[in-house]
């Protein structure tokens, strides 16, 4: 589990209340780390900051549109007075699934800001401090999906590609000042956006993953970056990277569309 005197005392992470992230919230505070949780719903946001201060830390829920025009001055005043020693981005998810031809081009740019823009906003902000400290962590969650395209995923799938190579190329520029960068990579994760989505979760030899066991392996492996891939999904990962594209492309299109049937 993370060490306070490297990533402490506060962690902040956003999208932090439910699923993946209520349970690096969780794990963080019987570690001892206060947190900062945000997230859009006020309601399950408040419940995880309740559990978190359960066990003996500060909490503070800050609810938030990320894509709102004024989210980072309302994460900047909430933090201002205080040391955030580690940044969690876990809001990134697909949005708006449409094919892009078939799809509103806005629908399309919220996905982009969700997951580049947004992110890119909050380490901008967070990780100079880190830097000049000598000591820190940033953990950015990614997916199967940047790995390959698809009809109804190619933004997201681009967005979470871009995160990865933004995550190595952060990690080598700040690994010599002692601050520590993972891109983390999730694939099928049993989390309640995963559920309303009405993911088939029982798609013969599918790897579906437990919140509170992905939310473990990247605080276990914080200082293992630049990427990690949470186990059982390294086989996905090898496969995409094959060179015959055209046959990739197609083969996940068509599980993917298998995955959404249900």
């Amino acid at each position: 589990m993370p060490d306070l005197t490297t990533y402490g005392p506060w962690a902040l992470i956003a999208g932090g209340s439910e699923g993946v992230g209520a349970e690096f919230a969780t794990q963080l505070a019987d570690a001892g780390f206060n947190l900062v949780l945000l997230a859009r719903k006020p309601g399950p946001l408040e419940e995880t900051a309740a559990a978190c201060r359960e066990r003996g830390v500060e909490a503070r829920a800050v609810a938030v549109d990320l894509l709102a025009p004024d989210a980072m001055a309302t994460i900047a005043a909430a933090t201002d007075d205080i040391e955030v020693g580690l940044l969690i981005f876990n809001a990134g998810a697909n949005t708006y699934g449409h094919a892009f031809t078939a799809g509103d081009l806005a629908g399309h740019q919220g996905v982009i800001d969700l997951n580049v823009t947004v992110p890119l906003a909050l380490v901008h902000h967070f990780a100079p401090a880190m830097k000049e400290r000598g000591r820190g962590g940033i953990l950015l969650t990614g997916s199967l999906a940047g790995y390959v395209g698809s009809s109804s995923e190619a933004i997201y799938g681009a967005a979470k590609a871009f995160n990865r190579i933004f995550a190595e190329g952060l990690w080598v520029e700040l690994k010599e000042y002692g601050v520590d960068v993972l891109h983390l990579v999730l694939g099928v994760t049993r989390t309640p956006a995963m559920e309303r989505a009405g993911l088939n979760f029982d798609l013969p030899g599918m790897v579906v993953s437990e919140p509170a066991d992905v939310a473990h392996e990247g605080l276990e492996n914080l200082a293992n970056g630049p990427v990690h891939i949470v186990p059982g999904n390294e086989k996905m990962v090898e496969v995409r990277g094959r060179l015959d594209r055209a046959k990739l492309v197609s083969k996940t299109d068509a599980v993917l569309k298998m995955l959404m049937s249900h």
